[in-house]
């Protein structure tokens, strides 16, 4: 059993459509027909929700995604439409809410991998592959690739794992022109992002994308290249052969697998809260990346 610790209960706000409660944002539809996402302060981690909230982070990940649509807008075009408040919505959804276009979505999840780490390390210590893609011996945790490499997953429910997929599994799902581009897009993206954040001292490792149709075009949604849908690691740390350490919830997932939580995640338990050093730790980490990405203060 896993999914959320304590569900919240939407904000109604007049004039809007609740429509869906993912792990950290709530999905609603205005009169006009468009999105409003709103990014919350909740934390995920091995398939569960947890009931412990970062300060300011749904606000981190809305900022973000923002200054990178603007690095991107020649490579593909974005869902914003305005990032203004709907009227009668809480003050505390200023920072954090999109108002977005609707678009047809696809229903995969957009996988760039640089360096070896996560479900793609586990794959290549069984069968030297990542989703089918076949990878030269002698790699290890941290291992930079020859090449980036997209390796798609299907997107799963609040409390399921999303899975790897081959790219002919994606061919058959949604066609051979649409997985087409969803490779070069999402490749063209990794390689404009990894150049910027490189130069900014920290390799991203590997990052996943939503896209959707508007009309004909193929447009880049949701969140993109923040600490939650991407790994971040300090340039001048790096060491292939070893966990990285990281700009993004490690601290957590690290927290929640040591004798100090309790918490078996093996177990049907849902996890503890998070201690107040853990939360400002994490906080600490996101506003870092953050910052060294667009060079700002936050």
């Amino acid at each position: 059993m896993s999914g959320f610790v304590e569900k919240p209960e939407p904000i109604e706000v007049p004039g809007l459509v609740h429509l869906h409660t993912g792990k950290v944002r709530e999905l609603y539809q205005n009169e006009a027909g468009d999105l409003v996402m709103v990014a919350s302060d909740r934390l995920s981690a091995y398939d569960w929700v947890l009931p412990s909230e970062i300060p300011d982070k749904g606000r981190v990940l809305t900022q973000l995604s923002l200054w990178w649509f603007d690095q991107l807008t020649d490579l593909v075009p974005n869902h914003v439409l305005s990032t203004e408040l709907p009227e009668g919505a809480p003050a505390d959804w200023a920072g954090r809410t999109l108002v977005c276009k609707s678009l047809q979505m696809v229903p995969v999840e957009c996988v760039a991998r640089g360096y070896l780490t996560g479900s793609g390390l586990v794959e290549y210590e069984q069968s030297r592959t990542v989703c089918g893609l076949a990878l030269p011996e002698g790699l290890v945790d941290g291992s930079e690739l020859p090449a980036p490499i997209f390796t798609p997953a299907t997107k799963a429910e609040v409390g399921e794992h999303d899975e790897n997929v081959s790219y002919e599994e994606v061919a058959r799902q949604v066609g051979v022109e649409t997985a087409a581009q969803l490779r070069q897009t999402t490749l063209a993206v990794y390689g404009r992002a990894r150049d910027i954040a490189r130069d900014r001292g920290i390799l991203l490792a590997d990052t996943k994308f939503e896209f959707g149709f508007d009309g004909a075009e193929l447009v880049i949604a949701d969140e993109v290249l923040t600490p939650d849908s991407s790994r971040f690691w300090p340039a001048a740390t790096w060491e292939p052969g070893r966990a990285q350490p990281s700009y993004d919830k490690q601290y957590v997932r690290d927290w929640l697998t040591s004798p100090a939580s309790g918490w078996d995640r093996r177990s049907e338990q849902p996890p503890p809260a998070l201690p107040a050093e853990v939360v400002e730790r994490t906080r600490g980490k996101y506003i870092e990346a953050y910052e060294k990405l667009t060079g700002t203060s936050w």
